[in-house]
């Protein structure tokens, strides 16, 4: 069994290696990025397939090798990312070694729930940021 205080020292250890990974975004960096994920949104919301694809990584693009299985893929799974309410931005965090960058976005589903969506953003050779993920963690609901 271990002890509560080496659980604890233990958690805090890997807080302080996820930290040392991302630091705070730099101003323009946070802002490509931002403008990245508001284009593949509005993509997303004027069913441009080729536009919203052209946002993806390679990597992305290798597991989804054309536009319309990736536009199916995100319709069914991430339906507050294709069909959007209101989204702001959140916090940005840079990878250290700048090969990235994650970008919080609040996101209000279709069904008007609440979700957090975190944007995982790869920089390309020529400097760009592509889309390399999402991972969606829903609100909770609000306490009465």
């Amino acid at each position: 069994m271990i002890r509560p205080f080496r659980l604890i020292s233990i958690l805090a250890i890997s807080l302080l290696a996820v930290l040392a990974i991302f630091t705070p975004a730099r101003a323009d960096d946070a802002a490509t990025a931002r403008n990245v994920i508001e284009s593949q949104i509005n993509a997303f919301l004027n069913d441009d397939m080729a536009a919203a694809y052209s946002f993806a990584s390679p990597s992305i693009k290798q597991l989804y090798p054309d536009q319309n299985r990736f536009f199916d893929m995100v319709k069914r799974g991430y339906q507050p990312v294709y069909r959007p309410g209101n989204f702001a931005f959140g916090r940005s965090k840079a990878a250290a070694d700048g090969t990235g960058l994650v970008q919080e976005v609040i996101i209000q589903g279709p069904d008007g729930q609440d979700w957090t969506a975190l944007y995982s953003l790869e920089r390309q050779p020529d400097g760009s940021f592509k889309i390399n993920g999402v991972q969606m963690i829903k609100a909770a609901a609000p306490q009465t």
